[in-house]
């Protein structure tokens, strides 16, 4: 679809309320379409999308189509819809009886970064947070870049900011395939892990659908200190954390605390300035790294960079901060792959030394896990339990199944059974209202709780504050 059409076009949105599918339908109604959608949650997402003219529905029924059709008759139509909605769907069942048009939310991401120069940020882990620094740094430094994540960016207040500017920064998904629809100026892989055992049965499908997404960038930029990555692709845009050698950008870290890390970049081999970063732990080390390369890679100076890095900050839900209660110290991290939890798990633990640093009294490291979908804690059962084990305390709450059947009658326990084996503090907790009633007893003064996972827990701190503050 040309952007001219767009003013002519009507989007409606099956499921509206979902990080990506939210910032999409704002970017759509900041670029002149009409907007609608339906969710049965409303949330400030939804909240925004109504203050900024779209119509949004609280059910699910055919009467939302036949209501959209008849208001917006005089445009063309879309109906979006992600992998997440069900072909069972009332909505999205009408719509495929009625024969209307229907798109997935990668084609109009796809349309959208067609306008820009784009920077697409592709990756298993860490995209969300590679975007938001990517974002902020081109922001501060070109004041002529738009950005769709899928995530809250703390320079914008938003998941969509979507203006006529030069650049756009996309994250993009693979976890359903799509990966393949996306053509960028600079396509940025983090790194390459087995994941989305719904959609993908082995790592090598995986690696094709990476493999798509490199072949429709202009310019690659690889992550190679990641083994497969480095194993299956090639470019001249290359960063590392660990050798300046072999690679065009690298930050070796000095010194790294709870507040900062501290570090020395390099541009093919040659030291250029120590750099002071006020973001903690290796995963995001690289996410920056990351970010810094793809915009020099766009022509920004450096010194632009060095100024301007002082202002990144991690996006919402990643070890996020949210209060404490009665010496008891609550981040929200959205980890919810044995590999995210184990970086997650180590910044704690950073935090955690610091504070013994500091004569603070010893603190535990409480983890609460909240397992993502059936099909995942089926395939990485041990692997969750290996990493999970290493906190002091662990509970581990009902499986969030992100509308998965459960035909193998997975649950929580078999990963509480493998952490026993390592660690005898773990239990199951059906839920956070469960882990609120009885927070007192699961929790103690001085620790520092990790709220992890993909799902609804990060409701947790809500339900806590209701319950225990007010």
């Amino acid at each position: 679809m040309n952007k001219e059409l767009l003013p002519k076009s009507h989007f409606h949105f099956i499921g509206v309320g979902g990080i990506g599918m939210s910032a999409l339908a704002m970017g759509l109604l900041k670029q002149g379409s009409s907007v609608s959608g339906s969710d049965l949650i409303k949330n400030n997402e939804t909240n925004q999308l109504e203050h900024l003219g779209a119509v949004i529905f609280n059910s699910q029924v055919k009467q939302n189509i036949e209501f959209v059709i008849s208001k917006f008759n005089n445009k063309f139509i879309n109906f979006v819809v992600s992998s997440a909605i069900k072909l069972e769907n009332e909505e999205f069942s009408y719509c495929r009886k009625q024969n209307l048009t229907i798109k997935h939310r990668s084609e109009i991401l796809a349309m959208l970064m067609q306008s820009y120069t784009s920077l697409a940020v592709a990756g298993s882990h860490g995209k969300t947070s590679t975007s938001t620094f990517l974002s902020t740094l081109l922001e501060l430094c070109t004041h002529n870049s738009s950005s769709i994540t899928g995530g809250i960016i703390p320079i914008y207040n938003s998941n969509c900011h979507l203006e006529n500017t030069k650049f756009l920064v996309a994250e993009v998904d693979e976890s359903d395939g799509t990966i393949n629809r996306y053509k960028s100026d600079i396509g940025i892989i983090n790194n390459i892990d087995f994941d989305h055992c719904d959609h993908f049965s082995d790592l090598g499908q995986v690696l094709c659908s990476f493999k798509d997404f490199a072949s429709n960038s202009k310019k690659l930029l690889l992550n190679y200190d990641c083994e497969i990555s480095r194993n299956n692709f090639y470019s001249d845009s290359r960063w590392s954390n660990t050798s300046s050698k072999n690679v065009a950008y690298a930050i070796i870290p000095t010194d790294i605390n709870k507040s900062y890390t501290i570090g020395k970049y390099y541009e093919n081999g040659n030291f250029i300035s120590n750099l002071n970063i006020p973001i903690p732990g290796l995963h995001n080390l690289s996410n920056i790294t990351a970010s810094i390369a793809a915009a020099r890679m766009i022509g920004i100076d450096f010194i632009e960079i060095k100024k301007n890095i002082k202002y990144l900050k991690l996006p919402k839900k990643r070890f996020e901060f949210r209060g404490q209660i009665d010496e008891r110290n609550i981040y929200d991290d959205y980890a919810h792959h044995p590999n995210e939890i184990k970086a997650t798990i180590k910044l704690g633990r950073l935090f955690i030394q610091d504070n013994l640093n500091n004569q603070v009294k010893k603190s535990r490291l409480v983890v609460i896990f909240q397992p993502h979908r059936y099909s995942r804690v089926k395939q990485f059962a041990s692997e969750f339990a290996e990493e999970l084990s290493k906190a002091d305390v662990i509970y581990v709450t009902d499986i969030y199944g992100a509308g998965e059947g459960n035909e193998d009658k997975i649950n929580s326990k078999i990963i509480t059974d493998l952490i026993y084996k390592n660690n005898k503090n773990v239990s199951c907790i059906n839920n956070y209202h469960e882990i609120t009633n009885h927070f007192y007893e699961l929790t103690q003064k001085g620790d520092l709780i990790l709220n992890m996972g993909a799902g609804d827990c990060h409701n947790f701190w809500s339900i806590l504050n209701k319950k225990l503050v007010s």
